[in-house]
Order: structure tokens, then sequence, then C-alpha cells
């Protein structure tokens, strides 16, 4: 698959990571982001390094302030060595709109997820919901911090990374790539046994869904609802274990646990659901549909000159040719071919920057149908195309 940009069109002094310094880079901002939030959290108090995940204010503080670092270790690069804008990592447009759908995608699809589970009698209940002020109250704080971690995971992942190998070396290899690290992430949650290899395939499975769908939308701001709202869902909704780790709160809703005599593969045992095959099944139609489902947004990748240039390859304007035009009469006359001067002579080095301008304020605006009159030599109707969504009219 041909190289492109995913979510905002790379401007000519951004770079672009090598693909080996991208991998340990990731690894690197997962781990030192966890040490910046937690050092200061002991020191504090707010976290025991014995059991960080015991309490439910513990919880909070790491989902918040560890996961949280990590975000900005990933702004910070982006910015500075980089030089991207947040928009090319998939903070872009409609924030609102996109995230709070993402967010209901995936309570529903957790939520048939649990539905499969229990109708195949792999669940019963231990306890009632609590709707109790002490109860929700944590819940809430909850939903903030797995609404920070979730997002984190899907900027540096989605975001970050996967649109760093789009751009190098296509979109097919992306997805695959940052879907496996992403799986190998969790590699630790629990001891190594058949529930954790399980466990791990499913979350690579998570991975493509979340790409495809992050691709197919152009935006971050859809995966990170949906990747917030399955986390906090399952354990503060259910009380079951979020990738191996135990809740720390009451259940809102209902408090389930394994029936006993109830397969691993179906309950997913000590990792909880997301081992279970009714999420592969899940994970597998919601891949299908996504996939099938619309066009990829794309935007032409740069192919490497260190010259700016406001147009594709296949539509770049060549240097004049002196030879090709006889030379005006005097200093002040307009001969020859007047059109072929002005695109070939005032438009790559005069107008260029006002037609990115004008293409990178449409596309802010967010709309889908654009009119542009007094196209000229179509110097920014060219802009327009590489810089808006490719579903624009």
């Amino acid at each position: 698959m041909a190289r492109h940009d995913l979510f905002a069109k790379a401007k000519p002094i951004a770079r672009r990571t090598w693909t080996i310094a991208a991998i340990f880079l990731l690894v690197g901002f997962m781990v030192l982001g966890q040490a910046i939030g937690i050092i200061p959290g002991v020191f504090l108090e707010l976290v025991d390094l014995q059991n960080p995940m015991g309490n439910w204010t513990s919880q909070a503080y790491i989902l918040v302030g560890a996961f949280g670092a990590t975000a900005l270790l990933v702004f910070l690069w982006t910015w500075l060595f980089e030089r991207r804008s947040l928009a090319s990592i998939g903070l872009n447009a409609k924030f609102p709109s996109r995230f709070f759908k993402g967010f209901w995608v995936g309570l529903g699809l957790l939520g048939g997820v649990v539905a499969l589970i229990w109708a195949a009698g792999g669940y019963q209940i231990e306890a009632s919901g609590s709707l109790a002020m002490a109860s929700l109250i944590p819940v809430a704080w909850l939903m903030f911090g797995f609404i920070i971690q979730g997002s984190t995971e899907e900027i540096v992942f989605r975001g970050w990374f996967m649109s760093l190998i789009a751009s190098r070396h296509g979109l097919f290899l992306a997805i695959v790539l940052n879907s496996v690290l992403f799986g190998l992430l969790h590699a630790g949650n629990i001891e190594f046994s058949r529930e954790l290899v399980f466990g791990l395939g499913n979350i690579v499975l998570v991975g493509i869904f979340l790409s495809l769908y992050a691709a197919k939308e152009g935006s971050l701001w859809g995966v990170c609802g949906w990747h917030a709202a399955w986390n906090w869902l399952l354990g503060t909704g259910f009380g079951l274990p979020v990738s191996g780790q135990d809740s720390v709160v009451d259940p809102f809703i209902v408090d389930l646990m394994d029936t006993a005599d109830a397969p691993w593969w179906l309950t997913g045992g000590a990792f909880g659901p997301e081992a279970s095959a009714a999420t592969s099944l899940v994970l597998l139609g919601g891949i299908l549909y996504v996939g099938f489902r619309g066009k990829f947004v794309k935007y032409p990748a740069p192919t490497g000159s260190s010259k700016p240039s406001g147009d594709t390859p296949d539509t770049a304007q060549k240097a004049p040719d002196p030879a090709a035009t006889p030379p005006p009469a005097s200093a002040s006359g307009f001969v020859g071919n007047i059109p072929k001067h002005y695109d070939e002579g005032l438009g790559p080095y005069i107008f260029i920057d006002y037609a990115r301008d004008i293409a990178a304020r449409a596309l802010k605006l967010g709309g889908k149908r654009v009119l542009e009159l007094a196209a000229g030599t179509g110097i920014v109707s060219r802009q327009l195309r590489n810089t808006l969504p490719a579903d624009t009219e």
C-alpha cells in the first residue's frame, strides 16, 4: 500500500522519526511517562509501590498522572523534534461528536461481549450494583482516569506511531506493527498462561479494529472515546478484570463473577473477558464491518525532498525553461504565454503560501463541500485536494 499521511497533510518542515528508533521511543514513552507520573505520587503517599492498584484513589492517580505524563512526552516529541501539529497524529476537528460517538460504540460492544458470556452460562451475579454516592464518586473519578489512560494509549499507538509508519511504509504495515506492539504492552499483566496468550491475541484484534476505525474516520477522537468506555464499563460497571487488572470499586450496574464450571475460554479466566472467545467474535465482526465500510482518508506522503512543495509529485511544477519562451522585448512588456509565466514564475514562489493557508482554513471548518471561485491556474485547487479529506466534494 502506498505511503500516505493519515490525519493531516505533513508540512514541508516536518521530520519523520526512523522506524527502528520509533519502536524504541514508543517503549521509552510508556516507561518514562509511568516513572514521571508515579514518583511524585509515591512521595505524596498517593501510590503504594507494593500494591499500586490496591485502591481507587491510587488507581485514579496512576491513570491520570502516569498516562497523562506519557501523552505529554509524545506531544513534546511531535512538536519539538518532528515539527508536526497534534492534528497530524489525529487530534483534529470534531472532538465532541467523534469522541462521544466512539464512547457509545465502546459501551455497546463491551455490553455485547458481557451479554454473550452471560447467555452462554459464563457469569453469575455476585452482588447487585451500588448507586450510593460513596460508590459513584470513585466511579466518576475512574471514568476521568480511563479517559486519560485510554486516550493516551491511542495517542501513542494509533496516533503517533501508526501515522509515522504509514507515512514511511504504508498503512498495512502500520496497522500490523502497532497492533502487535499494543498486544505485547499487556504481556506482563498476569503470569504466563493460556488465558494470557489468548488475551494478547484479542488485544491485537483490538489494535486492528481501532486502527481501521481511526484510519477510516481520519481522526483519533473516536477511538479515544471507544477505548475509555470499554475499560471504564468493564471495571466499574460489571466488576470484571480489565486486561488482568482487578476492579477496585463496587460496580454500579451489577457485580459479576465467573460460574464455577465455565471454561476459561468463555470467561477469559484471570485476564477477564478480553481473553474470551466472545470478545474474539465481537472484534472480528467489528473489523469486518469497519474494514468494508467507507474509504480511508489519505493525504499523499512527502517525497523526501528538502524543498517545500505545494503539490504532489505527479502535479509538481517544473522550473521555467528559458529556451521555451523568447525573452521579452523590454523589461516592462508582457509577451509570450502569460498564464504559463504566472503558473511557473509567480505561483510556486509567491502565491503557494497563501494557497496553503486557505486550504488549512478550509480544513479547520470541517465542511464536506467546498466551492472555489476564480480558480485560475489551480494552485489553490491542488492544495485543497491534498489537504482536505478524500470524501470532501
